[in-house]
């Protein structure tokens, strides 16, 4: 092609398996820019929780896309927690992604190789933008998964106790950690365009392109399974926001539902469930599946998915793959923040229980409805989220700054 660029994508974990929200939008937008020529380079902390072998990514990935993993643990001890509540400013979410040996591959990397743009997956990324100064004249684009702390801020009203004092401190901290990043990159290019109002309420004043977490819209066929009239939840278990959508769904809507339509089946499927919440689906007609090989399959065989999203930021981006899937998704009104979605047109919105339980009511005694909304979706995603035309618009937005 013609003029490709050398872009460096900086991760605080490991992009592949795309199997989260956050790894969709990364890898997704890494291959994309791969497969358009673009020369992509990937600085991964390889983290306990998502940890990954070389072995794992592909040949083929690997042949797109170079791949620089540095074992950088990032994980929560309780008494590192502590000694950073009483004696640190820093937000502990931020502090364990802050590793020297990160930050000397990095030094390695930009001593030894010349990029056009470096790009920063996510606020974490943050601290190490004086490493690049220092070390290269890249242009420095903060790609903004989400309001980071906003999750914290709405996660508040969804806890009590120490947990909640905890989490009034950690907002706190993250919102003046947050702030404080604003500006120091060349280039804004978060997720959603409430976000970009956001930021800029925030004292952005850099230029800015939203782009969402996009998609190959070619890997997935229409098609028209016989798939299970039954409830469906895919998501990470170990992120707090599904922890607490799936508690209110369960302790709010289930009993209504399996009131009104008895038998009904919700099946489960996510990966890190903490041993407490598993216990919270010991229910009659809840299937708790685990984590899953084929997240596709899982979602295409089932009927109605459900996204009780209370708290959180960003995109939620199981909602656009469960459209592209041809789902017919019932979720919240944070829950499709940054999603250009009519209510009862492509999925459902309800805040209220009774509203929730009542569109999936509706839903599981009308399987032509379920069919026809997950075409609306399929067709509304197909349009608004191809990751080849996302692509073309984030180089043009890249290549305008960089002449």
């Amino acid at each position: 092609m013609k003029d490709p660029m050398k872009i460096l994508f900086l991760t605080n974990k490991v992009p592949y398996p795309p199997k989260d929200g956050g790894s969709i939008a990364s890898f997704g937008m890494m291959k994309a820019m791969a497969d358009a020529g673009h020369k992509v380079t990937v600085l991964a902390m390889n983290t306990l929780k998502h940890h990954v072998t070389p072995f794992e990514i592909p040949e083929e990935i690997k042949a797109l896309i170079t791949f620089h993993l540095v074992e950088v643990p990032a994980a929560i001890k309780p008494g590192a927690l502590l000694r950073n509540l009483l004696f640190s400013n820093v937000p502990y979410n931020a502090e364990r992604f802050i590793d020297p040996k990160y930050s000397t591959k990095l030094q390695s990397l930009l001593s030894a190789f010349s990029y056009d743009v470096i790009q920063l997956e996510g606020l974490y990324l943050y601290p190490y933008i004086p490493v690049i100064r220092q070390n290269s004249r890249a242009l420095i684009a903060y790609r903004s998964h989400n309001i980071e702390h906003e999750i914290w801020e709405r996660s508040i009203l969804q806890a009590e106790g120490f947990r909640q004092r905890y989490l009034k401190i950690l907002a706190r901290r993250l919102k003046k950690f947050e702030t404080k990043a604003v500006n120091q990159y060349d280039l804004l290019v978060p997720i959603t365009n409430r976000d970009l109002e956001k930021l800029n309420q925030m004292g952005n004043t850099k230029p800015a392109l939203a782009i969402p977490a996009g998609f190959d819209t070619e890997e997935v066929r229409m098609v028209y399974p016989n798939f299970q009239m039954n409830l469906f939840f895919i998501g990470a278990l170990d992120w707090s926001p599904n922890q607490e959508g799936l508690i209110w769904f369960i302790d709010r809507c289930w009993p209504e539902i399996q009131k009104l339509k008895p038998g009904t089946i919700l099946k489960i499927a996510g990966r890190n469930a903490p041993d407490w919440l598993v216990e919270k689906f010991q229910l009659e007609n809840i299937e708790y599946m685990g984590e899953i090989d084929d997240a596709q399959k899982f979602i295409a065989s089932n009927g109605i998915m459900i996204a009780p999203v209370l708290s959180g930021s960003g995109m939620r981006v199981k909602i656009i793959e469960g459209m592209l899937n041809q789902k017919s998704i019932v979720t919240t009104s944070i829950g499709c923040e940054g999603i250009h979605v009519e209510n009862e047109v492509h999925l459902y919105i309800a805040n209220q229980a009774k509203d929730y339980v009542s569109y999936i009511v509706e839903l599981l005694n009308n399987k032509n409805r379920v069919v026809e909304t997950g075409i609306r979706a399929y067709n509304y995603v197909r349009e608004e989220y191809d990751n080849r035309l996302l692509i073309r618009k984030l180089v043009e937005f890249y290549k305008h700054h960089l002449a």
